[in-house]
């Protein structure tokens, strides 16, 4: 039982009859959890209003799979149970396969910055039920995940924002039409007072919204929204293309929100973005070193290749079901590529054809290989960028991406990188 788990059990524990089953046993080493735990057995003996689910589990594959499908109308999330307390509140909900987490982290602190009560939560942040002293005037920012709005059942949202949508996920919705619905339920619950943001250049977003009926009035948003404020824009994490296209979504908001441009251009300047997703490292005049471990698929790391000029990038790890490189050959002319890990093969067809690479055992092999090629590639003009941006899933040889992520940087000191790149 994760975050959400406990997070909905101490929210409801005082008012309801709850029984929690996990099929990982060590939660009922606490002793609240031990006296109200559920054996397999006898959960079906017992008829329940409503089965709070963990986003994280998979109906179609987990332990109670048929008692699951059989009572499928009972299944909520802590999303459901959210909205049916605070649904007078403001409730922005931020959802899409990239960027999710740093937009809405961004969007709280310029709503903080204009004395607004804003709260960040969800998938990023607390839990949407672990939040404390709320008022009618409490505007609640949520990372919401395609897992989350699947499950939900009367969940509903002032502002939708879908960022993009690429193929992710798949393992679990089990086709791209159904990841693509999970994410589109924010629209379709909406009334004609809320607003939806779209990515208009999105091809799944734009087909979507074609074939479906929608009440809300929808916002499309493109990166035209920042040209006006390019030249007051200063932070170097803005000048890739996919930050680029989420501060188009800010902007947008913003508008509608009535914030004020010069607040909002203060924090963005301000803004030093969120560990592990395109976070610059070290820099200087010549080499820029990025650690952008969250990204998991190519889509997460495609968008900052195309923004960089030339490009040591550092991919490898267990790939997204259906995932696909999409470069053309033209477009990879700066770009070495240092796979590493058991899935090389999956990434040498990929790259086949398209771009320089060197297969690695591990991350410690290629960063060295990577030292050696920064200082030799020395008389090149172009500015030159480290990029760890996996493209792939961590598990294969890491708990998570903040583990992975953590290693970088750990390897990036032990070899001395800030000293190198410096002496370029």
């Amino acid at each position: 039982m994760g975050k959400s788990g406990f997070s909905s059990y101490h929210f409801l524990k005082k008012k309801n009859y709850i029984k929690i089953y996990d099929d990982k046993k060590k939660i009922i080493k606490n002793k609240s959890i031990k006296k109200i735990f559920l054996e397999k057995s006898k959960i079906p003996k017992i008829k329940f209003d409503y089965i709070v689910i963990s986003p994280g589990i998979n109906v179609n594959k987990c332990n109670l799979k048929n008692y699951l499908k059989k009572n499928s109308q009972r299944i909520i999330t802590d999303l459901d149970i959210f909205y049916s307390h605070y649904s007078k509140n403001k409730i922005i909900t931020i959802t899409g396969t990239n960027g999710k987490s740093t937009t809405a982290k961004l969007l709280n602190l310029i709503l903080i910055n204009h004395k607004l009560d804003a709260r960040l939560c969800g998938n990023i942040g607390n839990p949407v039920l672990l939040e404390k002293n709320i008022s009618k005037k409490t505007i609640f920012v949520i990372e919401a995940s395609s897992y989350q709005i699947d499950y939900s059942k009367i969940f509903k949202t002032n502002y939708a924002i879908i960022l993009n949508i690429s193929p992710d996920h798949l393992e679990r919705h089990g086709s791209l039409k159904n990841y693509i619905n999970a994410k589109f339920k924010l629209l379709k619950s909406q009334s004609k007072k809320d607003f939806a943001y779209i990515n208009d250049k999105d091809k799944y977003l734009r087909k979507k919204i074609k074939s479906s009926k929608v009440f809300s009035k929808i916002i499309n948003v493109n990166l035209n929204k920042i040209y006006k404020f390019r030249k007051k824009i200063n932070n170097p994490y803005f000048l890739t293309r996919g930050n680029q296209e989420n501060l188009s979504f800010i902007f947008s908001i913003c508008e509608t929100l009535n914030l004020k441009n010069k607040n909002i251009l203060k924090i963005i300047n301000k803004f030093k973005g969120l560990k592990f997703r395109q976070e610059i490292i070290y820099k200087s005049k010549k080499v820029t070193c990025i650690n952008d471990s969250k990204a998991t698929s190519f889509t997460s790391s495609i968008n900052i290749l195309k923004s960089l000029q030339k490009v040591f990038w550092v991919v490898g790890g267990i790939p997204k079901l259906g995932d696909k490189f999409t470069l053309k050959k033209s477009e990879c002319k700066n770009i070495n590529a240092y796979i590493f890990g058991k899935n090389k093969s999956f990434f040498v067809k990929q790259f086949k054809n398209k771009l320089s690479f060197y297969c690695f055992k591990d991350l410690k092999e290629a960063i060295k290989k990577i030292l050696d090629d920064v200082k030799n590639s020395n008389n090149s003009n172009l500015h030159k960028t480290i990029l760890f941006s996996p493209s792939a899933a961590s598990f294969d040889s890491f708990n998570n991406f903040e583990e992975r992520g953590e290693y970088f940087n750990f390897l990036l000191k032990k070899y001395k990188v800030k000293k190198i790149i410096n002496d370029f």
